[in-house]
């Protein structure tokens, strides 16, 4: 939805559209583009230039939202949902440990304070 071009009658629409969507669907995709944008900054495109994206200061910032919102969120939508989140973001959590030239201390990567220590 654009903002500088959106009608009245498209807002109103928008707005039935993402009320006939389940919280568990708006919070799961929130959570797959915090995982995918990590995904990239961490270097996992791909693409034959995956390296070029490499941003550990963002990967740092997008892996630490995603583990709040995943804890934050688990109770509430359900061991199912919640399990396949938390195990992306574990596989984050390793991708970001290797990638980085200096490891950060046990339970100081990012997510950390909310997930516990990864290794």
């Amino acid at each position: 939805m654009s903002s500088a071009t959106t009608e009245p009658g498209d807002a109103n629409a928008a707005t039935r559209d993402i009320a006939d969507v389940a919280a568990v669907e708006v919070i799961t995709t929130a959570a797959v583009h915090l995982m995918s944008a990590a995904a990239v900054k961490c270097g996992l495109a791909d693409d034959a230039d995956a390296r070029d994206h490499l941003d550990l200061d963002e990967a740092r910032k997008l892996i630490t939202a995603l583990a709040a919102l995943v804890t934050a969120s688990a109770p509430d939508i359900g061991n199912q949902h919640a399990r396949s989140l938390r195990d992306g973001l574990r596989s984050l959590q390793l991708a970001f440990r290797e990638a980085s030239v200096i490891p950060d201390a046990p339970g100081e990567g990012p997510g950390e304070k909310y997930t516990g220590s990864v290794v």
